[in-house]
């Protein structure tokens, strides 16, 4: 009879001393961390900074830049960011790099460094100061002297070379 009443008791031990394996951990898995008081969402692809001021602004982008997984260039390339689109800057990190969210989304997607964004007010403006100046076409002067009563010489601007007509 304690026989009877042990080996159930040793059987429940056994399973209740068990633990569940832990979850496998993928790319896209989802996890929190905490970083000088903030908390961030994020895959578990893209690395926690060890530095993070908060920022929270809309920012657009300026060229097809590469999202990265760590905030430097050796990480992985997690994608492109899309010319003009609007994105969150939920803060800077370390090397100056932004952490960036799709717009309106508390989720970290990845790193971008810092002249790969502009903050929404200012992207007109800066696409204007960035392009190149129209020259116009009469602008070039031309140095001209006569060279005798029928002839005179002048003074190709392009190359600087004297041409006597």
């Amino acid at each position: 009879m304690k026989l009877r009443n042990v080996l159930p008791l040793l059987v429940v031990t056994v399973l209740v001393g068990c633990k569940a394996p832990a979850p496998k951990m993928t790319d896209d898995t989802l996890v929190t961390s905490q970083v000088n008081g903030v908390t961030l969402t994020h895959r578990y692809i893209v690395s926690t900074p060890t530095e993070f001021t908060p920022v929270n602004a809309s920012y657009r982008a300026l060229y097809a830049g590469s999202l990265m997984s760590t905030p430097d260039f050796g990480g992985k390339v997690l994608g492109q960011l899309e010319n003009g689109k609007t994105y969150t800057v939920l803060g800077t990190v370390e090397h100056s790099w932004l952490a960036i969210a799709e717009e309106d989304k508390p989720e970290l997607i990845g790193y971008v460094p810092p002249r790969a964004l502009v903050k929404s007010e200012l992207y007109a403006q800066t696409l204007k100061k960035d392009r190149p100046r129209v020259r116009r076409a009469g602008s070039k002067k031309t140095t001209c002297v006569n060279v005798d009563s029928s002839s005179k010489a002048c003074q190709n601007a392009d190359s600087g070379t004297w041409i006597i007509n």
